[in-house]
């Protein structure tokens, strides 16, 4: 399957630089999947198109305010750094054996201790990342000394002068835009670069989907008796790197870890038993959901996860899918190609842009059905 076949031309006005005036004013475009009609609707009329009955599952994962600045000690210049995780070195077991559903879907999902969020090593991205190499050292905000132990290519380990956590990036860390928003970071972003239910810090990105929630939104949608539930995936910023093999089977994805608790697991396990159906709020949500399906359900704990969902692959847990508009060759446009048919979602991107839909992370959103 080639990358080639998941390519869009988007003009670079319908890059949404900001979010809307107020959280939840947002378009949403709604696709039947099965016939591939549409229609234009707004994210507050949400609950019109939901079944009462349905699970919605949402991420609640919490952004780092993981960009950092440092100045090279052996050449002056500055380097900006995002944060992704504290360095860990384990031993992970596996969740099943080579016959599991995970083996057969291609997903490496791994039984795992939750991941500290204080640590001395952390894994980082850097610009002019090629200059960057072992042994170049940086002064952070605060006296923080940091040095590169280790270099993965796009990917460096840092060791700093002293223990680090989010104590540190609160105070002087900044929101890690995506590139695409071309512009530096405000105090508004702090607030609404964050869901509303965000609870556990961990992401290097946004799950945007999400940010289109209010409470009053929330409070709706159980009034109509529409059940809600959380699970917490952290995001790295390779969910958001577009694909560059040549043919989609060749791209290696990024590790993430998640947690589903027991809570969480019975909900979901109850509802698919129940014939209801699970609504995955954004596609982080859908990547843990899916990629937590063992044995005919779908199993609590905390696990890693490097699951590729692309046309092909076959859904156990999720019916419906809310979702922003993603980027040309990304993992996220092939996953909703794989959930819809790659024909339909370049149909539905196609009258999106004809329509002057906002794209990405601080766009408008999709209700795929």
């Amino acid at each position: 399957m080639k990358t080639d076949s998941f390519d869009f031309d988007l003009p670079e006005h319908l890059i949404a630089q900001y979010p809307t005036e107020q959280r939840g004013r947002s378009r949403l475009l709604v696709l039947d999947r099965k016939t591939g009609n549409t229609i234009d609707s707004m994210v507050e009329d949400i609950v019109s198109f939901i079944e009462p009955g349905t699970l919605m599952v949402f991420n609640d994962s919490k952004v780092r305010k993981a960009r950092l600045y440092g100045t090279c000690e052996q050449t002056g210049t500055i380097v900006e750094f995002v944060f992704l995780s504290p360095w860990k070195q384990d031993d992970p077991t596996s969740l099943g054996d080579s016959s599991s559903d995970h083996e057969s879907q291609g997903d490496l999902v791994k039984a795992c201790k939750p991941i500290s969020t204080v640590s001395r090593l952390w894994r980082a991205i850097c610009n002019k990342s090629k200059q960057q190499k072992i042994g170049r050292s940086y002064m952070f905000p605060g006296q923080l000394r940091g040095s590169i132990i280790e270099d993965r290519g796009h990917e460096k380990t840092i060791e700093f002068s002293f223990i680090v956590g989010d104590e540190y990036f609160d105070r002087y860390g900044h929101v890690p835009l995506p590139p695409y928003i071309k512009r530096e970071d405000t105090s508004d972003d702090e607030l609404r670069y964050q869901t509303v239910y965000a609870k556990h810090t961990g992401s290097a990105a946004s799950p945007t989907a999400g940010l289109h929630f209010t409470p009053q939104l929330l409070d709706e949608l159980s009034r109509k008796g529409i059940e809600i539930e959380y699970l917490t995936l952290h995001i790295g910023l390779g969910t958001f790197q577009p694909v560059r093999a040549d043919n989609v089977e060749d791209h290696q994805m990024h590790e993430e870890w998640f947690d589903i608790s027991l809570e969480a697991a019975d909900k979901i396990n109850l509802a698919l038993s129940e014939g209801r159906k699970v609504l995955a709020v954004g596609t982080t949500s859908m990547r843990a959901l899916e990629s937590a399906w063992y044995g005919g359900k779908v199993k609590h704990g905390n696990f890693s996860t490097r699951i590729f969902i692309y046309p092909g692959y076959e859904f156990h847990v999720v019916d419906s899918l809310f979702t922003n508009f993603h980027t040309p060759k990304s993992t996220l446009l092939m996953l909703v190609s794989a959930f819809a048919g790659r024909e339909k979602i370049l149909e539905c991107y196609r009258l999106a842009i004809e329509k002057n839909y906002r794209f990405f992370s601080y766009g408008d959103a999709m209700l795929i059905l």
